[in-house]
């Protein structure tokens, strides 16, 4: 079993990194080494895990049905690795949090600095499907995400609900007034994120439940890049009210009703639901609305 366990850590690392050199650096060992065990695994039971061609390589089927093993298999390995290291350094724990949206992960990251001095936190930011991969890949621990599927491998729980606002120039005629209604969402030049946004989605559905038009004069694929076109006055924007920043030449625009609005959710890996710091997460943030 020994042996086995260092062929199954060479294909692990090749399938994580997609690549044999990048798995020898991984593991600190050399490319032979990664080859040889990663063949001897191929040879001794007959399959084909990797489609080699040239420097290029892709996991076969059984490849990935074995890296989904594996993944579960060396996932909890750096765990109890990361457990350890936590002892040593006199911590309590240690929590990975991953998000797309640098101000709620902030707000949750400064509450449990509050409520726990002890625990290690280490907070980043990845797009929604990197962020996913790296829940899977046991990279992070906790992911804050507005998702619009739910996997059923995930343990989700409701985190927070904020209204989605508009952005407007100080000279645009909205930007005196308290609240807009709806209805004027037509009347009026747009600038939005990709289609993959998850703000995007939300008010287009929105939109075409209501029977409003959305004229979008430009697509950009950041919000720091939406704000400096709503400076300009090429358009304005939609964001969610918690990623708003004061900017000199803009104003948020509250909607009467808060029609659109946005729900992230805290997300792990099911069969990680209990583990201690995890646990502490989910059950002292109850779901806000």
């Amino acid at each position: 079993m020994y042996q086995y366990h260092k062929w199954l850590r060479s294909f692990h690392a090749v399938a994580k990194t997609g690549s044999f050199t990048l798995a020898a650096e991984y593991l600190c060992v050399g490319q032979p080494t990664v080859s040889e065990q990663v063949n001897a695994l191929e040879k001794t039971f007959s399959v084909e895990l990797f489609h080699r061609r040239g420097r290029y390589i892709e996991m076969s089927s059984a490849g990935h049905k074995l890296y989904a093993i594996t993944q579960g298999l060396f996932g909890q390995e750096d765990e109890a690795v990361q457990l350890l290291q936590s002892f040593k350094q006199r911590k309590t724990g240690m929590l990975r949090l991953g998000a797309v949206s640098p101000p709620i992960a902030m707000n949750l990251t400064y509450e449990l600095m509050q409520r726990h001095p002890d625990i290690e936190l280490e907070t980043s930011f990845s797009s929604e499907k990197d962020t996913l991969a790296r829940l899977f890949n046991f990279d992070i621990d906790v992911a804050i995400l507005a998702l619009s599927e739910f996997d059923e491998r995930f343990h989700t729980q409701l985190y927070h609900r904020y209204p989605i606002i508009a952005v407007v120039r100080d000279d645009h005629p909205w930007a005196s007034q308290t609240q807009v209604h709806v209805s004027a969402i037509s009347k009026e030049k747009w600038v939005m994120r990709e289609t993959s946004a998850r703000t995007r989605q939300l008010v287009e559905e929105r939109c075409k439940r209501l029977d409003i038009e959305l004229n979008c004069v430009m697509q950009l694929n950041s919000r720091e890049a939406i704000v400096h076109a709503i400076v300009k006055g090429i358009g304005i924007g939609f964001v969610s009210a918690v990623e708003y920043a004061e900017t000199p030449g803009t104003t948020p625009i509250t909607f009467v009703d808060h029609p659109f609005f946005i729900e992230y959710h805290l997300c792990c890996l099911g069969i990680r639901r209990n583990r201690p710091v995890i646990a502490e997460l989910f059950d002292s943030a109850p779901p806000m609305n």
